[in-house]
């Protein structure tokens, strides 16, 4: 389930993402172009009335061009307020204005959503170009990560959730110190002091079960946990049998903290900054490791390049989809003019300049687009009715520029051993076995 959540957000993401790119790249005439956001809990009827404020002070501008389209801008972001009768719980983004297009063309563009999560921000601007800023917080991660800060003197456990830290228990702790009397007395207080070292690293064990295991779902409720300490604590509970094995495999990171408490706490955050702001990099190192891995072992249980990816996907073959998230490819619907069979084509920026690619190969029949859209979007859209999960990747790691360089930026890791050439020798030989009957 949490797997699920995970990706649905992650393509969340992507679609601001390509949102931002979009609204970045549009350029208007004057300043028509209006960026508004409201946060939650905002009044819809404060920026009704704002609105017709500005209306009012725009009238007067001089420029007659100007004026019309900003005029035009803010009645059109009225009309779509006119849609909501109170903010939704997670803010409400609107941008709308004239843009012009790459043609020299004018047109008119408005969006209106609500962020997949809360927007903290209040904004509103015109201007020639759309403000985006505070859309970038939104790809911000907002994932928790646990600290267990453990020393001599007691343990703290504390998440960290973007820049919002919260400390969830300490206890503090009385440990026997060593002391070099003689005798048969010496041996005994090791083995209190053995006996309770012991104690307290179960105890900490236990009570970070408690706190980082959902036990709704028995699975770890942070993305990541961090150890710290002064003394070998944090690496003996790390290394122990008590610890959970669900958070073991959790760790990021072991760092040595001059302070135990909420002093080391603060030094356990500064030193796995890089670390957690890397985590995302991490996690993509991994699952594309985990595909060389499969092509390197050539156990057949993967596929790379658009088509094939494809047959894999209707098969049901696929496990996780990797796509590369500025893959240019477009999925083409056409329509054959002569006998009105629908084919499906993807075609890259080249491929589409070539109209070889719209006439069908044997009759030279034109073949009508009835549909264009990105391929990323439609798998966005469509890749839940292949029971896959969708991962996107960057080219940012040295792995995903060899994945998106050497396959073509999409590939996927299957269920089970596929040899998909075997499926292309069969229609290509589908002929052959009709003639020797």
């Amino acid at each position: 389930m949490s797997d699920s959540h995970e990706t649905d957000k992650n393509i969340e993401m992507w679609k601001i993402k390509k949102l931002i790119k979009g609204l970045e790249s549009a350029r208007g005439n004057g300043t028509s172009m209006i960026s508004l956001i409201m946060p939650p809990r905002d009044q819809v009827s404060r920026v009704t009335k704002m609105l017709g404020d500005e209306y009012g002070t725009a009238s007067n501008i001089k420029s007659r061009v100007n004026r019309q389209s900003v005029l035009a801008a803010i009645t059109s972001a009225q009309q779509r307020l006119k849609l909501y009768n109170r903010v939704p719980p997670n803010g409400l983004v609107l941008y709308t204005g004239t843009i012009v297009t790459d043609d020299g063309k004018e047109k008119k563009v408005t969006i209106d959503f609500e962020p997949f999560k809360p927007i903290n921000a209040s904004l509103y601007l015109c201007d020639n170009k759309f403000h985006t800023e505070a859309l970038n917080e939104l790809l911000e991660s907002d994932d928790k990560f646990g600290f267990i800060i453990m020393d001599g003197n007691g343990t703290l456990f504390g998440t960290l959730s973007g820049n919002t830290r919260e400390v969830l228990h300490k206890f503090s702790v009385d440990l026997p110190k060593k002391h070099g009397r003689g005798g048969q007395s010496a041996l005994r207080f090791a083995r209190l002091r053995m006996e309770k070292r012991h104690n307290y690293v179960r105890k900490t064990a236990e009570l970070a079960t408690q706190f980082f295991i959902n036990p709704a779902t028995s699975q770890p409720n942070v993305a990541g946990l961090i150890l710290a300490g002064s003394a070998d604590f944090k690496t003996e509970l790390s290394q122990s049998d008590m610890f959970d094995q669900r958070l073991q495999t959790k760790i990021l990171n072991v760092v040595d903290v001059s302070y135990g408490g909420e002093n080391g706490f603060n030094q356990a955050i500064e030193l796995s900054a890089e670390i957690l702001a890397n985590v995302k990099f991490i996690q993509e190192k991994k699952l594309i490791g985990k595909y060389f891995e499969e092509i390197s072992q050539d156990t057949g249980k993967y596929v790379f390049g658009v088509d094939d990816t494809l047959k894999a996907l209707e098969m049901g073959a696929v496990e996780t989809l990797m796509v590369w998230e500025n893959l240019d490819v477009n999925r083409y619907v056409l329509k054959h003019s002569v006998t009105a069979e629908i084919i499906i084509k993807h075609l890259n920026k080249d491929q589409e300049a070539d109209q070889s690619n719209f006439r069908d190969e044997t009759t030279n029949a034109e073949l009508e687009v009835q549909e264009k859209t990105s391929l990323l979007e439609w798998f966005a859209n469509e890749y839940k009715k292949f029971g896959c999960t969708l991962e996107f990747v960057t080219n940012k790691s040295q792995e995903g520029s060899q994945f998106c360089r050497g396959f073509g930026g999409i590939g996927g890791i299957l269920r089970y051993q596929l040899d998909i050439r075997s499926f292309d020798d069969l229609d290509d030989d589908e002929g052959v076995y009709e003639d020797s009957d």
